[in-house]
């Protein structure tokens, strides 16, 4: 019987192994970041359903509101991170203003919230800020300068 299997053998002898590296480099460039993707998107996810989580559908309904499109915002920032890394990281400063916006909007988009809604947002936009800052810090040390 033949012997169909092929010897496993130094990759870096192929022709196109170059061509693949820098494609490769390509792809991941600027990826300094990723792995703060998955959390800002939880984080998105997490600030859109909170209202039913906490259950201030009905104390806070300008608030159920404000804090699914909030959360949205940003799982869809997150998405373009992911997406388009090199074009969305400078929309992370985006994020640090919506973190800040999630810490005071209890007080301005609500009625007379309480300290569980008013905590949920705090740290909500307490981590939304601190991962948009981080991203605006990361993208602005890996930028290309003229």
């Amino acid at each position: 019987m033949a012997n169909v299997s092929h010897p496993r053998g130094d990759i870096t002898s192929h022709p196109d192994a170059p061509e693949m590296r820098a494609r490769y480099a390509r792809m991941l460039g600027g990826r300094d970041v990723a792995l703060v993707d998955g959390p800002v998107f939880l984080l998105g996810l997490y600030c859109a359903v909170s209202p039913w989580i906490l259950h201030f559908t009905r104390s806070q309904p300008s608030l159920v509101a404000h804090n699914l499109i909030i959360g949205i915002a940003i799982g869809l920032l997150a998405l373009g991170f992911t997406r388009a890394p090199e074009r969305m990281y400078g929309l992370s400063w985006a994020m640090c203003a919506m973190g800040v916006w999630m810490i005071i909007s209890p007080w301005i988009v609500g009625t007379r919230p309480d300290a569980g809604v008013i905590w949920n947002n705090v740290v909500i936009g307490a981590l939304a800020l601190l991962l948009g800052a981080f991203c605006a810090a990361t993208a602005m040390k890996s930028a290309p300068r003229p």
